[in-house]
């Protein structure tokens, strides 16, 4: 059972407080790492239940894993919060299609996919497109990106967020196969997880009934890791809110590491200007980190000049300084980073509280191997161990049969890279950053292997292979963790390593645009706030023993002193402090407003969106001319099939209709009509305008 108001917020800090007595309205939290964002929002959804401010059986809180979205019910429950809705946002849109369905279709629920792989490989192979197991990776992704935009395969010859995007095949390739994709998936009755959404916002757009039952179900929303929304889950949101505005948006731009799938703090940072009256609350106090490890962070994203970004403070007692090491090597590195571990080991840290991350998994091959040769077990998160990656299997099982062959009598590197290059592995480090990248780095530290050890035959380096691959399969119960920045997010531990922090690591050496650097530093602040007590960064400076010596210590980390020099602390005195900027703080319905639009024609307010839509209510005369209209329809149906998507996609016949009604003249008037959004408006309205001027001369 739920206890008092007061009991709620014992614990809290004061801008902790502050989110969760802010009941009413819109609300905007922009939380720091570290400084309790899941503890200040699940105590506001409990403190508006227990005020009755809300009512938990009509409050939906979505965020983008099942890992946060069961924390959140843990929590919520332990505060005695009973019937709130806590799901993903695929989550709860599937549970919603799902539930309507029988209303959408007289058909069996379409089975959603698990992988898109092996339609992707089909698709590719009817398009005359070879591909492999890395290229498929990356289609997916292209596909997946294409889609939370909201783009069909036509859409990416004309869009201007296609042009910028780098894409794992040529562009012609990339439509031919996410055409014929959609064409199987479509034949035969499957959705993938983005159509989920995709459906679910098409039901919501063309049914009044339906939205207006969710509407019903719904009334307030807490969306958690705001700056990970993309356009299509915005979409999503913006229909299921309507025009009421209590939505509780929380996240933090300095965590936006997620740019190359869609999602944008775009919607974060501009929060207050969707919603004016929003209440503001920033989250400084950081519970995490000690305050060494918080001014080195601050410094690093401080750079970063966004005035959305959150300085943090740390509360916590003076620690001991991140230590910067430089090593002659990458071989070198891993043995450094095991020796320290080891240290902090023999020093009573539990292994399960270290982590070593790392920009790309290929970088985890001489870990695993340092690491294991101390005896020191390990655990991969977010990806597979090096040598149980496909690429890696595939890459001994050629040198293995090879070795059978007899192989050749020259150098052991020589031979290796000989072998590999039937497996994709080349001279040239590819472009790009996808799995691509990732399969030619594993080969690649296959490669340097045998280069690092040019006494051993053929035969000799497999049994090499096999010694190091079983020793790298040691049960792993209490273990260092090994994982990407980017699998990082979300956690934390007592000791974190970061290496390779040279430049063409972080930032990535294909990191060309001023965004994708900026994206790069957000990943080291994020792997940076993920320790606790002790942090340690370090850099190669040659790929491999003996190699030439030509990297450079990270950009982000000179910019901010290091390694030469002391760090430069990155404490603001104006944005480290907790604040809070007021919004109305009042109830909906006391709130100054527009209010209600009214009907054109008699001046009543209108209810149902179709009516908002067309500008006047059902029952009032039409006045448009049903010629023009069906020249629309027409010309709807031929941008339909062009785009291969619905119809309703490109406008509903509602939206159509208000254009004949109200005959808009420039853009200007035609963006006032609801459903031309600032996209279509671009895309469609000179087309439109030109249409309905002919259709009148």
């Amino acid at each position: 059972m739920i206890g008092e108001p007061g009991e709620v917020l014992a614990g809290l800090d004061d801008e902790q407080q502050v989110v969760a007595t802010s009941v009413h309205g819109p609300v905007v939290v922009l939380a720091g790492a570290g400084t309790g964002k899941t503890r200040a929002i699940t105590h506001r959804m409990a403190y508006a239940v227990a005020t009755g401010a809300h009512d938990a059986r009509r409050s939906l809180a979505v965020t983008f894993t099942t890992r946060a979205a069961g924390e959140m019910r843990v929590r919520l429950r332990g505060l005695g919060v009973e019937g709130a809705q806590v799901r993903t946002f695929h989550g709860a849109a599937l549970r919603q299609l799902r539930y309507f369905w029988p209303r959408l279709s007289g058909q069996a629920f379409p089975e959603v996919l698990p992988s898109k792989a092996r339609l992707l490989a089909e698709a590719a192979a009817k398009s005359g497109i070879t591909t492999n197991a890395a290229v498929l990776r990356d289609l997916a992704s292209d596909i997946e990106w294409s889609k939370v935009c909201e783009l069909a395969a036509r859409d990416l010859l004309t869009d201007p967020r296609a042009a910028a995007r780098h894409w794992s095949i040529g562009l012609d390739d990339v439509m031919k196969v996410y055409a014929a994709y959609d064409d199987l998936k479509s034949s035969r009755g499957f959705l993938d997880f983005e159509d989920v959404l995709l459906v679910t916002v098409g039901a919501l757009q063309t049914r009044p009934d339906i939205l207006d039952e969710v509407h019903s179900a719904y009334r307030w929303f807490t969306v958690d890791e705001f700056q990970d929304v993309n356009p299509l889950q915005h979409r999503l949101l913006t229909l299921w809110r309507g025009e009421r505005d209590d939505v509780c948006a929380v996240g933090d731009v300095s965590q936006t590491i997620y740019s190359f799938t869609g999602a944008s703090a775009d919607y974060l940072v501009n929060f207050r200007t969707e919603f004016p009256d929003a209440t503001e609350v920033r989250l400084v106090n950081c519970y995490r980190c000690t305050p060494e490890i918080v001014g080195k962070a601050n410094a690093v994203i401080a750079q970063a000049h966004s005035r959305a970004a959150v300085i943090l403070r740390s509360m916590h007692e003076p620690g001991v300084e991140p230590v910067v090491a430089s090593h002659p090597d990458e071989v070198a590195e891993a043995s450094g980073v095991a020796e320290s571990i080891s240290i902090h080991l023999r020093n009573g840290i539990s292994a399960r509280d270290i982590a070593v991350l790392f920009r790309m998994n290929a970088q985890s091959a001489d870990l695993e191997a340092a690491l294991s040769a101390r005896g020191i077990p390990v655990v991969m998160r977010g990806a597979e161990r090096f040598f149980d990656r496909p690429e890696v299997r595939e890459g001994v099982t050629r040198i293995r049969g090879a070795a059978r062959g007899g192989g050749a009598t020259g150098l052991l590197g020589e031979e290796v890279r000989g072998i590999l290059s039937a497996a994709g592995w080349a001279a040239e480090r590819p472009q790009g950053s996808g799995a691509v990248r990732e399969r030619w780095e594993s080969l690649a530290a296959l490669v340097t292997l045998a280069d690092e050890n040019p006494q051993l035959d053929l035969p000799a380096f497999v049994a090499e292979l096999d010694i190091r691959a079983q020793a790298q399969h040691a049960p792993a119960a209490d273990a260092v963790t090994l994982s990407s920045l980017h699998s990082a997010k979300g956690l934390e531990w007592q000791v974190v390593f970061i290496v390779g922090c040279s430049d063409g690591l972080l930032p990535l050496a294909n990191a060309d645009t001023p965004d994708q650097v900026a994206e790069e530093r957000r990943l080291l602040y994020v792997g940076m706030t993920r320790a606790k007590s002790y942090l340690h960064l370090s850099w190669a400076r040659a790929r491999a023993p003996g190699g030439r010596e030509n990297r450079e210590f990270s950009r982000f980390l000179v910019e901010v002193g290091g390694p030469d020099g002391e760090f430069a602390d990155g404490f603001d005195g104006d944005r480290s402090r907790g604040s809070v900027r007021a919004g109305s703080g009042r109830l909906r319905t006391e709130r100054k407003r527009r209010g209600p639009a009214s009907c054109r024609t008699c001046g009543k307010s209108l209810v149902t969106a179709p009516e908002r839509t067309l500008g006047r209510c059902r029952t009032c005369p039409s006045t448009y001319d049903p010629e023009q209209f069906e020249q629309l329809k027409r010309w709807r149906l031929m941008q339909a099939n062009e785009r291969e998507v619905p119809a309703f996609v490109i406008f509903t016949d509602a939206t159509l209709l208000a254009i004949v009604e109200q005959s808009p003249t420039s853009l200007e008037q035609l963006s006032a009509i609801p459903g031309i959004g600032p996209a279509k408006l671009e895309l469609y309205g000179p087309t439109l305008l030109e249409l309905l001027r002919d259709s009148t001369s």
